[in-house]
C-alpha cells in the first residue's frame, strides 16, 4: 500500500542523513518516478524533504526536523509502545501501524531489546474473556473523525427503546464501558450514552459546528452520586474471588465458616 510505502520512507529518511532515490526504488520494488511522487507527497504533507547533488547526495529530511533519539529514554520508549499496544485492539491497523513505526523508529541502537523488554512488561487487554466484543466503535469513530451526526436506537438501564441523533464529541472508556459523550438533538443537552446499548447505528452525512464541552467526567461524578447506595452482601467462598475484584479485602468479614459480608457503595439499577 501507498501509505505504508511513504511512512516506511519517512523513517528512512529520519535515520539516515541522505539516501539515493535508486536505493528506495529498489528497497521497495517501484520505479524512480514513483519514489520522486512519493516525496513529492511527503513534502505537501508538511515534512521538509530536500535533495543533495553529488557523490554522497540524495534525499534527507532537513535536520532542524528531525527528533533527536536521545530525546526519550528508553523507559518512556517502552511507556508509549505499552500504551499503544493497549489500546491497538479497539483500533484499525492503519490507525495504529504507523504510530508503532514512528516510535519505533525513535529506539537508539543498542537499546531495542531493553525496550522490548520492558514493555512486554504489562500487558492491558480491553477485550472481554468471553463473547465478542464486537462494538460499533467504527462507525462512533468514523462520525466523530468527519464530525457528522450520528443516529441510533438505543436502549436505558430499564429496557426503554428510543431514538436519538446526536452530534458526538468523544468516546470514553469507564469500568470496562465503552461510552460515547455527544449532544443530544431530541434532548438539546449532553447524554453519556453506553455503546453497547446502541443498534442500528447510522453515520449521516449532516455536519455540525462544535459547541462549548463540558467535562465528561463531571458528569459521570454527578449521575454516580445520584444513583449511589450503600449494600451490605453475603457471600460464599464459591464467589469470593469474584466479589473481591469489585470490592477489595479491606471491605470483606468472616461471618462464619466459609462466608463473608461485604459492604460496599454501588450504583442502583447498575450503572448507567
Amino acid at each position: 500500500m501507498k501509505i505504508d510505502r511513504l511512512i516506511a520512507i519517512i523513517i528512512i529518511l529520519l535515520d539516515r542523513k541522505t539516501i539515493r532515490g535508486k536505493v528506495l526504488a529498489d528497497r521497495f520494488e517501484v520505479s524512480l518516478r514513483t519514489i520522486y511522487r512519493d516525496i513529492d507527497t511527503i513534502n505537501l504533507a508538511g515534512i521538509p524533504v530536500v535533495a543533495t547533488p553529488g557523490v554522497k547526495g540524495g534525499f534527507g529530511i532537513m535536520d532542524e526536523y528531525k527528533v533527536d533519539k536521545n530525546v526519550f529514554t528508553a523507559t518512556e520508549l517502552a511507556t508509549l509502545l505499552m500504551g499503544l499496544s493497549s489500546i491497538s485492539p479497539m483500533l484499525t491497523g492503519k490507525d495504529t501501524a504507523g504510530t508503532f513505526a514512528k516510535i519505533k523508529s525513535l529506539i537508539p541502537a543498542g537499546q531495542a531489546d531493553e525496550i522490548e523488554l520492558r514493555s512486554n512488561q504489562i500487558s492491558i487487554d480491553l477485550q472481554p474473556w468471553i463473547g465478542n466484543g464486537n462494538l460499533p466503535m467504527a462507525l462512533v469513530k468514523d462520525a466523530l473523525n468527519r464530525q457528522v451526526v450520528l443516529a441510533f436506537r438505543y436502549a436505558d438501564r430499564a429496557g426503554k427503546p428510543s431514538v436519538r441523533s446526536i452530534e458526538p464529541y468523544r468516546l470514553i472508556l469507564k469500568e470496562s464501558h465503552w461510552y460515547i459523550y455527544g449532544f443530544c438533538l431530541a434532548r438539546q443537552n449532553f447524554r453519556l450514552f453506553k455503546l453497547s446499548r446502541m443498534t442500528d447505528l447510522e453515520v449521516m452525512n449532516e455536519t455540525f459546528t462544535l459547541r462549548d464541552l463540558p467535562p465528561p467526567v463531571a458528569e459521570f461524578r454527578r449521575r454516580m452520586t445520584d444513583r449511589r447506595i450503600t449494600v451490605k452482601l453475603l457471600v460464599r467462598q464459591s464467589i469470593k474471588e469474584r466479589v473481591l475484584e469489585y470490592c477489595g479485602s479491606e471491605r470483606m468479614e468472616a461471618c462464619g465458616e466459609d462466608q463473608w459480608t461485604v459492604t460496599n457503595t454501588r450504583t442502583n439499577q447498575g450503572v448507567l
